[in-house]
């Protein structure tokens, strides 16, 4: 497990990360989300041990993170960390053994990798020949050559299409299963609700939503409502309860919470033609720009 305790780092006047604490159980797909500038990228570097905490705590089963400890953690960075000269294969053996591995040991989990990811035939291929999807696919690699017990991702999916999401995804979920104490930062917060079970939203290092996704969305309280058929939509915003509407290929009406729905279904069960009538959570992106948005403007 990773425990982050009461973590603060500032640069100068700049508050960076501000009391952070949170837990990643074993097994567990945590998100860290947050925009750009928010201390996601220091608290990562923080937690492998490249910068050094102003206060608090970080340990990872029990231990405090020092280079015997950062063996067992693959890091996945948002930007690019390959050596562009040398093969697929020279550049996995690197991280090995930098990370502890024996050679032979190293060759036998790429093996398993590439095939897994359908690269294969690019073990003998230089970085620089590759494509950016595949490039990632090779950093992808190297973060989790040697099963790590802690696995940060930070942005994982840049640059892959869906089909390639998948072979991530099918690969992270199988590192969970083993136990892996797994933490997910991405911008794409429909990645991010496929497969994170907890999460914390920071803005300006500090943190402003966390908890158990469920009970976020559920606490949140709006619902969105998605119709197909003859409905007015002046009639709609006239319902008590009802926020906003957004037309599409159908009508999305967005509710205060639940409690309003029968409103809604009452006015729609009079209607002809109706094909669709469905009560939906309110999308984590829905979630993360009505809060951040709130505490900029504090």
């Amino acid at each position: 497990m990773l425990k982050v305790e009461n973590v603060s780092k500032s640069y100068g006047n700049l508050k960076a990360v501000d009391n952070l604490s949170f837990e990643v159980a074993n097994g567990e797909i945590f998100g860290l989300l947050g925009v750009n500038g928010a201390g996601k990228t220091t608290t990562f570097r923080m937690i492998i041990g490249l910068l050094e905490k102003d206060s608090g705590k970080i340990t990872l089963d029990g231990k405090p993170i020092n280079y015997k400890i950062t063996d067992k953690i693959g890091f996945l960075t948002e930007e690019r960390s390959l050596l562009l000269k040398l093969t697929v294969k020279e550049q996995v053996i690197y991280y090995g053994v930098l990370k502890g591995m024996k050679e032979e040991d190293i060759l036998n989990k790429l093996d398993i990798l590439l095939d897994k990811l359908k690269i294969k035939e690019y073990k003998d291929k230089k970085i620089k020949e590759l494509s950016k999807g595949n490039q990632q696919k090779v950093q992808f690699i190297t973060a989790i050559i040697n099963d790590p017990k802690l696995l940060i991702l930070d942005e994982p999916f840049s640059g892959l299409d869906p089909i390639n999401v998948a072979l991530f995804m099918n690969i992270i979920n199988e590192l969970k299963e083993k136990g892996t104490s797994i933490i997910f930062s991405s911008h794409r917060m429909e990645h991010v609700e496929l497969f994170c079970e907890k999460l914390v939203i920071l803005v300006h290092g500090k943190s402003v939503l966390e908890g158990n996704l469920k009970d976020i969305k559920k606490q949140y309280g709006k619902k969105n409502i998605h119709i197909i058929g003859n409905v007015d939509k002046d009639e709609l915003l006239k319902i008590d309860g009802v926020e906003e509407i957004i037309e599409t290929n159908e009508i999305v009406v967005r509710v205060k919470n639940e409690n309003f729905v029968s409103n809604v279904f009452n006015y729609v069960a009079k209607q002809k033609n109706i094909t669709k009538f469905c009560v939906e959570e309110p999308t984590l992106n829905e979630i993360f720009i009505e809060k951040v948005g709130e505490e900029y403007e504090k």
